[in-house]
């Protein structure tokens, strides 16, 4: 049986996330928000969630070709686990160099580089659909023959390694830089100054970036972000604006040559009648804002209430996804997604947010009579009813202020 080591990491995360948050509060530093923190932390549980789904057919290549293709019987010894492990860092870092320099794939990946805050948040700020095409980078393990559990192993140590590295209290590692990525080689990685675009695409070893020209030292301070900052606590829109951009891009084209280019070429191409590639620009330090909102305290606390159900929605089926019917898991799935998109309304004040937080509840109480028609165990679902109740009441409360948040 496959272990889930991302799944089984969660608490580990969560309790490094409350050290450095510790940490920085006692240092005075203002390494976090918490509108940002939120918004980072949904988009982990919702690329969590659409990985449940997809997980079976996007592993099925691998194995198709592990099983009817590969060139070799390796043994499983020590020396498989160190070469294999090299192999998928060095895949990695093919992979993530691509998806910086393909817009088709950068429209993915560019959910991970939104935030402009960077702590341990941001490392599971993940895109929801990278995954369906990062598995081809490493088909060629499985032709040379791989064995695929040993592969899913040291992946998701290859991923669960890049999780510290999110991080700005830890200064500079010594030698170790030279060999490993790091949280300053990383930082650079994350930045929107001109000169940090595109560099330190590492995983878990530094070299590749040296051996392959893309390594850049941490020198000036680095402004975290994207070059057109998202402006949005959305979920769903942090995972479609770019290909909303492209397509745009792609319209306004003039040949079908120009209109398949917008996708394959780098970010920031252009046709020429567009006015060709543009560069990114200087960050202009005097006027550099943040994307922020404010929000009363009582309206704070409901949205903490309704990041901490998709939370607790999004751990449970981590761990009983494979033990739940099909319509169980997409209700709940359903039902932790909207709750992270009214998070993110009521976080930016929209307008809407009282009609779909009216939905979420329809929906939460539709799926706690469906999971009690299915023997689910009374404890738990009265107590899910008891939140829920609970949360409605706020809900009330919150609504009538709502315009004054």
């Amino acid at each position: 049986m496959k272990t889930n080591y991302i799944a089984l990491s969660v608490p580990i995360f969560f309790i490094l996330i409350g050290i450095e948050l510790a940490y920085t509060f006692y240092k005075k530093l203002k390494y976090y928000r918490l509108n940002d923190s939120i918004s980072n932390l949904s988009q982990g549980i919702g690329s969590q969630l659409v990985g449940l789904f997809m997980k079976s057919v996007l592993f099925m290549g691998y194995l198709y070709i592990y099983e009817h293709w590969r060139l070799f019987e390796i043994a499983n010894t020590i020396w498989t686990w160190i070469i294999l492990f090299i192999g998928v860092d060095f895949f990695y870092y093919w992979f993530h160099r691509m998806s910086h320099q393909v817009n088709a794939l950068w429209a993915a990946h560019i959910v991970h580089h939104q935030s402009e805050e960077y702590n341990l948040t941001v490392a599971l700020r993940q895109s929801w659909f990278q995954g369906w095409f990062s598995w081809v980078f490493y088909l060629p393990l499985a032709l040379v023959g791989f064995d695929p559990l040993i592969f899913l192993t040291l992946s998701s140590f290859n991923t669960l390694y890049q999780f510290w590295i999110h991080t700005r209290t830890i200064k500079s590692m010594g030698f170790l830089e030279y060999i490993l990525n790091t949280p300053s080689h990383h930082r650079v990685h994350h930045g929107s100054n001109p000169k940090y675009i595109d560099k330190n695409h590492a995983g878990t070893l530094i070299i590749w970036d040296r051996l392959f020209g893309t390594f850049q030292k941490e020198e000036e301070e680095v402004y975290y972000g994207i070059t057109k900052p998202l402006a949005s606590w959305n979920p769903i829109w942090a995972n479609l604006h770019y290909w909303q951009d492209l397509i745009e891009t792609a319209k306004k084209s003039d040949s079908i040559t120009d209109k398949i280019k917008v996708f394959l070429k780098p970010p920031g191409w252009f046709p020429e009648k567009l006015g060709g590639f543009q560069s990114a620009p200087e960050i202009d330090v005097v006027n550099y804002r943040k994307f922020h909102t404010e929000t009363a305290f009582k309206v704070m606390i409901y949205a903490v209430l309704l990041f901490l159900a998709a939370l607790a929605l999004g751990s449970y089926q981590l761990f009983y996804f494979d033990k739940l019917t099909l319509w169980p898991n997409i209700l709940i799935a359903a039902l932790s997604i909207l709750s992270m998109i009214t998070c993110g309304a009521l976080l930016e004040k929209k307008h809407w947010f009282v009609v779909v937080e009216w939905l979420r509840y329809f929906l939460g109480a539709f799926t706690l009579c469906f999971m009690y028609q299915l023997d689910f165990n009374i404890n738990w679902l009265m107590a899910l009813f008891a939140f829920h109740f609970l949360m409605f009441v706020y809900f009330l409360f919150i609504k009538s202020e709502y315009k004054n948040a």
